[in-house]
């Protein structure tokens, strides 16, 4: 790809997703809409006549417009993802939400009917009629006390687009908005910066590119700084109210307690991780030796510390190795994989417009979706083995459980992306022979760590200091979330490196902090990640981890992973995830040392 970013039409079909298997064409969706915003109000003859008879009637006919609405939802966002100035997509989307929310009004009435009726009939009736629904209402009874009346529940779902109007809104301007300055690159040209290029500048070995980049980059967020205050603010006093109005004590235990995970998990991660911020300290210390830098900077963390190794990664390249290091988890698994990779799951490249960063997403019934901006790298593959993890979860519970558990919860939803990561990077030093390529892998695999494990705790415990501030009354103003955000960069990152102001402006750029406590899922994830890893390579867990993929939400995430051999609510999988990282700075400093 030339550093010139293309026109969605530019780009050649091969590298493009196929959003025709989940829809044909724009028409197809449209008749969908049609008819299902016609039968949604067929769940009206349920509101105040839901009787132990004809509960399941009413849940099948909720289910079939879940997915028709979950269908819709997903085709219209992917199509205003690949270009967020399509106006034409931009309003399917803007349709989307209005069916969501047609259909939440419409069904709200159903849980609160639910629960006035009484358990043990409601739950001997499942058990007689319909025992696939065990786990669904076993677990809306744990909730009864923060589920509302049919009225309030109903006014809820008709907030659905004031709900995601901080999220839509910073999106927006993220995406369609927000431009940021050129640059000159280490050849003295004028090059553009992009969310997609941003990483790859700051890998340069240029010190000047580094830092040209990270100045644009964060100029164009503080010249937006009130507005996006402003927006995220919004965001937390939405987190707040949904928490108040359904009587969780705060809106860190709304978020975990709808899938039941332990507020200790948490703080358990904050304070461990915590323990072992000198291990990190002295990693920054190794960086600083290792790039002969009197004043280490913030923009000097992501280029490699190993020099004179090819860090260029093709796409070709990417898919032939990520196969590879997957291999370890049987024919079934890699069946599919291969076919993923050439059979329109994934869109690979940049384009103007196109939505920043990667992801995976569909809708049950279909494959999944996976949107990369691939840019040639080392870390860009790693985006890839990431991101088709993410794919495989969803493909092997789409394949297995009904539609009720047909997804899986977000506090599980980082844990098979980075099984693959951890895999790959496994695959990698033991294939390697190259001692500066070994020490490039090893320095690569302690970043994976700083930049999950250090990095998206440090996230966590900024999302809890702000919604923490605004419960007690605080204002979030952009000076004030800069304050706490440059105080954690101080704790985490230690005192062999300089602070440049504009860190502490970072947290405005980060677009999953307008989903409340989702990043602390990475820590979790890939503590619980490494402890997967290990068992499938060195204790034959491939089964037991297969089996975890297939589980959906069929049971509470906890004990889907205990399946597999990990408890999380213990601090242990974090422990050892700081040991695997201590013994690799072992290593390092070990290899640097001999050189």
């Amino acid at each position: 790809m030339s550093n010139q970013i293309k026109q969605r039409n530019e780009v050649d079909d091969k590298f493009k997703w196929t959003i025709s298997d989940l829809f044909e064409t724009d028409k197809k969706w449209n008749e969908e809409y049609s008819e299902t915003e016609s039968k949604i109000p067929l769940l009206a003859k349920f509101n105040g006549n839901l009787t132990e008879d004809n509960i399941f009637d009413c849940f099948s006919l909720k289910e079939k417009l879940a997915h028709s609405v979950e269908r819709l939802y997903v085709y219209a966002n992917l199509r205003s993802h690949e270009d967020s100035t399509n106006t034409f997509y931009q309003a399917m989307a803007d349709k989307a939400d209005k069916i969501i929310m047609l259909f939440e009004s419409a069904s709200s009435f159903i849980e609160p009917a639910v629960l006035s009726l009484n358990e043990t009939e409601i739950m001997t009736a499942v058990n007689e009629k319909a025992p696939v629904y065990k786990h669904y209402f076993e677990d809306l009874f744990r909730s009864k006390a923060h589920i509302l009346s049919a009225d309030k529940e109903d006014m809820l779902a008709r907030m659905y687009d004031l709900r995601q109007a901080p999220d839509n809104i910073f999106s927006m301007l993220d995406n369609a908005d927000l431009k940021f300055d050129n640059i000159i690159n280490s050849e003295g040209k004028e090059v553009p910066l992009t969310h997609a290029t941003y990483i790859s500048y700051l890998e340069s070995p240029d010190r000047n590119v580094r830092k040209a980049a990270f100045d644009s980059y964060y100029r164009s967020y503080h010249d937006h700084k009130n507005t996006i205050a402003a927006i995220y603010s919004s965001s937390v006093k939405k987190d707040i109210f949904l928490a108040n109005i359904r009587n969780y004590s705060s809106s860190l235990e709304a978020a975990l307690s709808a899938y039941n995970i332990p507020l200790e998990v948490y703080h358990n991660l904050i304070d461990t991780v915590g323990r072992f911020l000198p291990l990190m300290h002295r990693y920054i210390s190794l960086r600083k030796k290792c790039l002969a830098l009197d004043d280490l900077c913030m923009y000097d963390l992501y280029t490699p510390i190993v020099k004179d190794c090819n860090t260029s990664k093709s796409y070709d390249e990417a898919k032939a190795t990520v196969t590879k290091a997957v291999e370890v988890l049987g024919e079934d698994y890699l069946t599919t994989f291969r076919s993923a990779l050439e059979s329109g799951w994934i869109d690979v490249y940049e384009n103007k417009g196109k939505r920043s960063g990667a992801y995976s997403w569909g809708a049950y019934g279909t494959h999944p979706f996976v949107s990369l901006n691939y840019n040639n790298t080392v870390n860009n593959m790693f985006t890839l083995a990431h991101e088709m993890g993410h794919a495989m979860h969803s493909h092997y519970t789409w394949s297995n459980q009904p539609y009720i558990y047909g997804d899986y919860t977000i506090f599980v939803a980082e844990v098979a992306s980075t099984v693959n990561e951890a895999l790959l990077m496994e695959y990698l030093l033991k294939t390697t022979e190259d001692k500066t390529e070994k020490k490039y892998l090893i320095n690569y695999f302690m970043e994976q760590f700083r930049g999950t494990l250090f990095r998206q705790t440090m996230f966590a415990e900024f999302e809890l200091k702000a919604h923490e501030a605004a419960e007690n009354g605080e204002a979030l103003t952009f000076d004030y979330l800069c304050s706490i955000y440059s105080a954690l960069n101080k704790k985490y990152y230690g005192n062999d490196i300089i602070f440049n102001p504009e860190i502490s402006w970072e947290w405005a750029r980060i677009p999953h902090f307008y989903t409340a406590f989702y990043v602390y899922q990475y820590a979790t994830g890939y503590s619980a990640a490494i402890a997967l890893s290990r068992r499938i390579l060195k204790e034959n867990g491939a089964a037991d981890y297969l089996r975890f993929l297939k589980g959906g939400s069929s049971d509470y995430s906890i004990e889907l992973l205990k399946t597999a051999g990990v408890d999380m609510s213990k601090t242990e999988p974090i422990e050892n995830a700081m040991a695997v990282f201590e013994d690799l700075l072992n290593q390092m400093e070990k290899l640097i040392e001999e050189d």
